[in-house]
């Protein structure tokens, strides 16, 4: 049986949040999902939960990804910050290489007084790549469930999961399993079950406990492998569901725009190289990608149904957020990867209880919801961020936000720098620090042509001047870090590490928020009460019986809080 959002959630999402305590955040994160929901006008879609919520919210219809993969794309939505501002690029660095003293996201709540947790794939972690502990309250939650549960459809043990060079381009051995699996099993065989259940468990226990939650919940479906229980590949018919109708590249794209599914072709059963798939491949694999969608759907429809049932549904800022998109087949294209259309532009909802539903145009990017969540929480507003506040949209959804997104993707030793504007799409391709008249261009124009079958750059040089000029106003990019780098000196010094960061510890115990801490809020929760009380009047440097921000943080720095 598919979940469903019980009737009461359609009203409750117009109670006014209350002036007496602070909203709860629910993130609800999604792996690979472009916008194939019936609420973005798919018709092949089987998404009943979602379409309820985006009933009840903004839907940003032009909502941009920073970068079309995992790693740098969470690394934009938890920092604020862009790719080419932290010269991140890949999945092995961590954030904290380019900036170590960060405040993330979810550090910023929880310096307000949240409790922050995390389940599932929030940040990315394998490749070489950690959790960020410091973001968290308690440790983060990861599924034990296995990727698949057909024993046919495992990988080889002879490839050990272990990628090579060669097969990183779709050659050699295979490291992973069948790129798809339907088996007749519960929903919490899998892993986005499972993380669905803990979300429910976490909710409940919630009730007894203070203060607001900022509850992360990162599905993995549907990126691959498309695995999902039978009963939603079920809710599908194969022969009805939408195929591609391109299978070659942009007209005049150089040769570094696309990518043919390199991802993809490491999976069993799937051509090598740039061969071609065959019509019966590609439609399984699209059956594939709506079933493990159908199934995140019911997953994220159990939390939802928690959220309301627990109470917390008139005072919790519900978001919806997919990394990134997705090719399925366009252009004879798969998986992320590019600077293109299908790739770039991510599904993204947001729901304040007390704001009417509404649909925007408005160009936004993944960095802008970090502000966005801070000033609809009533936050202080964080600083240096790469992103800026949509917040209005709520209000007028037919307002402006931004006249343009930038996002960007690398290809061997080129970035590719893309502007994308309410019609037309730029994308600048050269080595980083290298000068702009050595750039392979293209441009595509969505309004004659939405499909992007043609490149123009060669046709358009007015409009090709223009973008340009937008371009050159954003900073060049930083190149990336190497994984194993020695963390850069931050703009923001913070010598005892992240989870030591006395600026955040300062807003945490600053309870009134008035900008200066009382005794008593000095005191609160010392780890050392019997000693706590002896420097109150050491970091008192004036003697006037409050701490301000300076006066704690400098006159702490080597000691405890």
């Amino acid at each position: 049986m598919i979940l469903r959002l019980t009737p009461l959630l359609a009203g409750l999402f117009f109670l006014p949040l209350s002036a007496a305590e602070k909203p709860n955040v629910l993130l609800l994160c999604v792996d690979d999902l472009k916008p194939v929901l019936g609420c973005y006008g798919d018709p092949s879609a089987r998404t009943p939960n979602l379409d309820r919520l985006a009933a009840h919210a903004l839907r940003l219809d032009r909502a941009y990804c920073n970068q079309a993969v995992c790693s740098p794309s969470r690394n934009a939505l938890m920092t604020g910050l862009r790719p080419q501002t932290l010269g991140i690029y890949n999945l092995p660095t961590n954030f904290r290489k380019s900036r170590p003293d960060a405040i993330t996201l979810a550090q910023h709540f929880q310096a307000n007084g949240y409790r922050t947790e995390a389940l599932g794939k929030i940040f990315h972690t394998g490749h070489g790549n950690t959790e960020d502990e410091a973001s968290w309250t308690v440790p983060h939650f990861r599924p034990d469930a296995p990727q698949y549960l057909l024993p046919e459809n495992a990988a080889p043990k002879s490839a050990n999961n272990t990628k090579t060079k060669g097969n990183a381009k779709g050659q050699g051995k295979k490291p992973y399993g069948a790129p798809t699996e339907a088996a007749d099993v519960p929903d919490d065989a899998y892993a986005d079950g499972k993380i669905a259940l803990e979300a429910v468990k976490r909710l409940e226990a919630a009730r007894s406990q203070p203060g607001p939650f900022f509850l992360a919940v990162g599905f993995l479906k549907p990126h691959l492998p498309f695995v999902a229980p039978q009963k939603y590949w079920d809710l599908h018919d194969p022969t009805t569901l939408p195929m591609p109708t391109r299978n070659t590249p942009p007209e005049g794209a150089p040769d570094c725009g696309p990518q043919f599914g390199g991802e993809l072709r490491q999976y069993k059963n799937v051509p090598q190289g740039n061969a071609p798939f065959d019509e019966a491949l590609t439609r399984h694999l699209i059956h594939g990608y709506y079933a493990a969608t159908s199934y995140l759907d019911a997953c994220a429809g159990l939390v939802l149904n928690a959220l309301e049932k627990n109470g917390f549904a008139d005072n919790t800022i519900l978001v919806f957020w997919g990394d990134h998109g997705w090719h399925l087949g366009d252009h004879g294209m798969w998986c992320k990867h590019t600077n293109y259309e299908n790739a770039a532009r991510i599904p993204l909802l947001v729901s304040v209880p007390g704001k009417s539903p509404a649909v925007s145009d408005a160009l936004v990017e993944t960095v802008d919801l970090y502000p966005t969540l801070a000033e609809l929480a009533g936050l202080p507003a964080p600083g240096g961020l790469d992103g800026r506040s949509f917040a209005s949209l709520l209000e007028d959804p037919a307002a402006a936000h931004r006249d343009h997104a930038i996002h960007v993707f690398p290809r061997g030793d080129l970035l590719g720098r893309a502007i994308r504007t309410d019609r037309f799409r730029l994308v600048e391709w050269k080595r980083i620090g290298a000068s702009p008249d050595t750039a392979v261009l293209e441009l595509y124009d969505y309004q004659a042509d939405p499909g992007e079958t043609k490149n123009l750059a060669g046709e358009r040089p007015e409009i090709l001047a223009d973008l340009r000029k937008i371009l050159s106003s954003h900073p060049e990019a930083k190149p990336q870090i190497h994984p194993n780098a020695t963390p850069a000196k931050s703009e923001k010094t913070r010598p005892e590490g992240p989870s030591k960061d006395r600026t955040a510890l300062f807003l945490q115990r600053d309870k009134d928020q008035d900008g200066k801490l009382s005794r008593d809020e000095f005191l609160h929760h010392q780890p050392d009460p019997d000693e706590a009380p002896k420097r109150f009047p050491r970091f008192d440097s004036n003697g006037d019986g409050f701490l301000s921000e300076e006066e704690f943080v400098t006159s702490g720095k080597g000691t405890r809080s």
